[in-house]
């Protein structure tokens, strides 16, 4: 029981410090900073987006199902283009770079 009041207690509190995402972002470009890296998409004429994570490039793959993954998170799926760059900052380390030719593979 005092569990739940904790959690009850401290949702409001973390719900605040977490980047919000937004309703919108399959539009045509977006300009964010998420934990101090920022995070560059546009989508080209064809329908591409290129991404960039502090100016190097983020390739993102669409799924079968519509969702998006990162070469730097493969391992799990997101609903936007934005949503996938944000994991993939996530799983970068604090300082690390995405490495030569925009792969940034983490195995």
């Amino acid at each position: 029981m005092a569990r739940g009041a904790l959690a009850a207690a401290l949702t409001p509190l973390l719900t605040a410090f977490r980047t919000p995402r937004s309703a919108n972002d399959d539009g045509a470009s977006f300009d964010r900073v998420h934990r101090g890296r920022r995070i560059r998409g546009t989508r080209d004429a064809d329908g591409h987006w290129h991404i960039t994570l502090d100016g190097r490039p983020l390739h993102l793959m669409r799924r079968a199902d519509g969702t998006w993954l990162s070469m730097v998170d493969h391992y799990c799926s997101y609903p936007a283009p934005l949503d996938a760059a944000r994991a993939a900052v996530d799983a970068l380390a604090p300082g690390e770079q995405l490495r030569g030719g925009g792969h940034g593979v983490r195995a």
